[in-house]
């Protein structure tokens, strides 16, 4: 139980990676905040996190959008009386359009990255303040090995990702605040399936040392180590967890 009296807010938590954060989050006595779009995913996700004894309520947030956030940030401080942590899950990733950098249109990339690039500083904005008055926290982003790969303005954006991990890191770590950043290899969710399909199947065959593509709880275990006080010395760091398909030195 190393987050019970923990309140934690996971972005992106009514599905995937995002929903397994949630509930792992819940299991070890955090009080979870799943602040999602799609509501009726969301709710189902704290029916379920409730159901098995856990403690958590669902938030309608756009992470793009500073007030969204900040009234999320407010609910989640009104429910449970303040935020201890915040898990920048949120991404557009399984309705991902195709395109180079070149050609894309250019408000879907503007679109796209005050999502999956600003939205971590915009609920990070919100979020920080209330973490602070608790004597700090933590804070995990959720890059991607797409950061260090060719894959256009997704990597761009996790990329962008991991700079900004880094850059927050400095910025709050006087407030007792730790930002680092998990970086998932191949992931089997809908999103994944929808995007990669059956290359899938070739990435692990040719690029994982591990050959098995991988699933929602290998992220798990790095996610609640981060947030946890077993790294209370562990900050500006980017994470892989991605069965060996980087190599960085």
């Amino acid at each position: 139980m190393r987050f019970e009296n923990k309140v934690v807010v996971v972005t992106g938590a009514a599905q995937g990676i995002g929903e397994a954060y949630a509930k792992a989050l819940a299991a070890e006595g955090a009080s979870v905040v799943v602040a999602d779009l799609n509501e009726e995913s969301g709710e189902k996700v704290v029916a379920a996190i409730q159901e098995s004894g856990g403690k958590a309520i669902f938030v309608r947030t756009d992470v793009s959008d500073a007030a969204s956030a900040t009234a999320m940030a407010d609910a989640a401080v009104e429910a449970f009386g303040g935020i201890d942590g915040l898990v920048n899950n949120a991404a557009i990733y399984g309705e991902m359009a195709f395109d180079l950098l070149i050609t894309v249109d250019w408000d879907y990339y503007k679109k796209f990255m005050s999502v999956n690039l600003d939205g971590s500083l915009v609920v990070t904005r919100a979020v920080y303040p209330h973490i602070a008055k608790r004597g700090g926290g933590a804070i995990v982003n959720q890059s991607s090995t797409a950061s260090w790969l060719y894959s256009g303005f997704y990597g761009l954006a996790k990329a962008a990702t991991n700079s900004l991990t880094q850059q927050l890191a400095h910025e709050l770590g006087g407030q007792g605040i730790r930002v680092n950043a998990i970086a998932p290899g191949p992931v089997d969710t809908q999103a994944t399936r929808t995007q990669a399909g059956d290359a899938a199947h070739d990435i692990v065959r040719n690029s994982l040392a591990i050959k098995r593509i991988g699933q929602v709880e290998d992220m798990v275990g790095a996610c609640l180590f981060l947030l946890s006080d077993e790294s209370k010395w562990v900050t500006a760091q980017i994470l892989a967890v991605d069965g060996g398909q980087v190599f960085r030195s």
